[in-house]
């Protein structure tokens, strides 16, 4: 019996072989203790468990921040994209006033294609979207509003944040307060949701 398996295996291994061959596929082995072992890279994949919760509200508030994160999550990308991209315009601007003029530009082409989705976020994705922001980009709202439209418009914009519950001085900590959020990104990139 074990030399009927032994064949069979034999002739499976040979078929298979010659079925790759067929195909052009080569593979990679190394050599280890004059024995010659496959070498074959897989595809990483990822094992994500299901998330348990205690209560229900538990899972309404995980569900709610998912929802909240993959919809706010492409615009804090966006909003790092344009930073990069618009600092190295900014950079070779040759005077403050081109580089004043140049923001003014930002702006308009900013508004005109995005503000009325952002005008449509609610006061939780909004308050995402700032951490996120930080996120992205390592530099908080209010930061980056000083760096760009200058301190009295930092305030001014804080000030009213502040009105609404918003702080844009907030930083975005993914191990502490924002721990699940940051894990929900990391699952967003991964592609696993």
């Amino acid at each position: 019996m074990q030399k009927t398996s032994f064949i069979l295996w034999i002739i499976i291994t040979f078929c298979l072989s010659s079925l790759s061959a067929q195909q052009g596929y080569v593979n990679q082995g190394i050599v280890l203790d004059s024995d010659t072992v496959s070498n074959i890279t897989l595809p990483t994949y990822y094992v994500v468990t299901p998330k348990k919760f205690d209560t229900k509200k538990q899972e309404i508030r995980y569900t709610r921040l998912l929802k909240y994160v993959k919809k706010v999550y492409p615009y804090a990308k966006l909003a790092g994209k344009k930073l990069q991209e618009y600092d190295s315009l900014l950079r070779a601007a040759p005077t403050k006033r081109a580089r004043k003029k140049l923001m003014k530009e930002a702006e308009k082409e900013i508004r005109a294609e995005y503000e009325g989705k952002l005008r449509k976020l609610t006061f939780s994705q909004g308050k995402i979207l700032v951490k996120l922001i930080d996120r992205e980009t390592n530099h908080s709202s209010y930061h980056l509003l000083k760096e760009l439209r200058g301190s009295v418009n930092a305030v001014l914009w804080q000030g009213v944040g502040r009105l609404f519950g918003y702080n844009l001085k907030v930083k975005y900590d993914p191990t502490g307060e924002d721990y699940q959020i940051e894990q929900i990104v990391k699952l967003i990139e991964m592609g696993a949701i």
